[in-house]
C-alpha cells in the first residue's frame, strides 16, 4: 500500500491511498439516459491475483488528442491469432495498468466474478470487465481484469489513456492477461458473443505500440454490412 502525496501551490494535498481493489481515473461526468449496464454484488477480492512487477499508474486525462492508445502500460505481447472467434489476448503481468484504448463512454463494467467451471456459460467467462463506445462509433472490450476504477461505471466519459483497472485472470483463465475484443455497437449491452470480438484486434494494436492512429471504423462498418446483428452466438467455444 502506497500513499501519493501531491504538492499543489503551498498546500500539501494527500493523494489516494491505492489497494490491490483501487485504480486512479479521471473524474466522472454525468451518465447517459442510454441504455447502460453495471453488474454489481459483493466485490471480487484480488488478493487470489498476485500482483506482481506493478507499473506506475498513468496521470488522470481528461481528454486525449491522441484518437487510439495501447491498452496496457508495462511489458505486453500478444499473438496473431486467438481460439474460435476474433480477439487478442495481451498477455501482462497482473497489476499491471488497464488504460482506455480511446477517448469514449462506458457502455457496461462488470464488477464481481460469477464464471464457474461447471457452467462455463459465454457471459461470464470474462471475469471483471468492460466495454467502451468510442468516439469513432467502435465498440471495445476487455476483461480478466484483477480490478476496475471505482470512477468507471456505465455512462462516465473516459479519455483515450485513463485508467480503467488492472491485468488480472479472473474468469475462465488461469494466466494474467486482458481479452481484447473489438465490434460494433449492436445491442450496446448484453450481446456477449457480439461484444467479446468479431474482428482481429492486432493489426491495431501493433499500430497504437508506435503511436500510430490505425482505425477498425472501416473494417467494423465493413462486418456488420455482411453479418448484421447476431441475435446468438455463432460459436460458443
Amino acid at each position: 500500500m502506497a500513499v501519493v502525496a501531491v504538492v499543489v501551490g503551498l498546500g500539501l494535498v494527500l493523494g489516494v491511498v491505492f489497494t490491490r481493489k483501487e485504480t486512479a481515473g479521471a473524474a466522472a461526468s454525468p451518465r447517459l439516459p442510454a441504455a447502460a449496464t453495471v453488474t454489481t454484488g459483493t466485490s471480487v477480492s484480488a488478493g487470489s491475483v498476485p500482483l506482481t512487477k506493478e507499473t506506475a499508474a498513468p496521470p488522470p486525462i481528461r481528454h486525449n488528442p491522441k484518437p487510439y492508445v495501447f491498452p496496457i502500460i508495462g511489458k505486453a505481447s500478444y499473438a496473431h491469432s486467438h481460439h474460435d472467434y476474433p480477439a487478442s489476448d495481451i498477455i501482462s503481468a497482473c497489476g499491471n495498468p488497464v488504460v482506455s484504448p480511446v477517448n469514449g463512454t462506458v457502455l457496461e463494467v462488470n464488477l464481481v466474478d460469477t464464471w464457474n467451471a461447471k457452467d462455463n456459460l459465454g457471459a461470464t467467462r470474462g471475469g471483471l470487465g468492460w466495454s467502451i463506445l468510442g468516439e469513432d462509433g467502435v465498440r471495445y472490450y476487455g476483461s480478466h481484469m484483477s480490478s476496475i476504477g471505482a470512477d468507471i461505471r456505465p455512462g462516465v466519459r473516459v479519455a483515450a489513456g485513463q485508467q480503467i483497472g488492472k491485468v488480472g485472470r479472473t474468469g475462465d483463465t488461469t494466466v494474467c492477461h486482458l481479452h481484447f475484443g473489438i465490434s460494433p455497437v449492436c445491442q450496446r449491452v448484453k450481446d456477449w458473443w457480439i461484444r467479446r470480438g468479431v474482428i482481429w484486434p492486432w493489426p491495431y494494436l501493433d499500430s497504437w505500440k508506435t503511436s500510430s492512429p490505425k482505425s477498425a471504423v472501416n473494417e467494423i462498418k465493413n462486418w456488420q454490412a455482411k453479418n448484421g446483428c447476431p441475435t446468438k452466438p455463432l460459436v460458443d467455444p
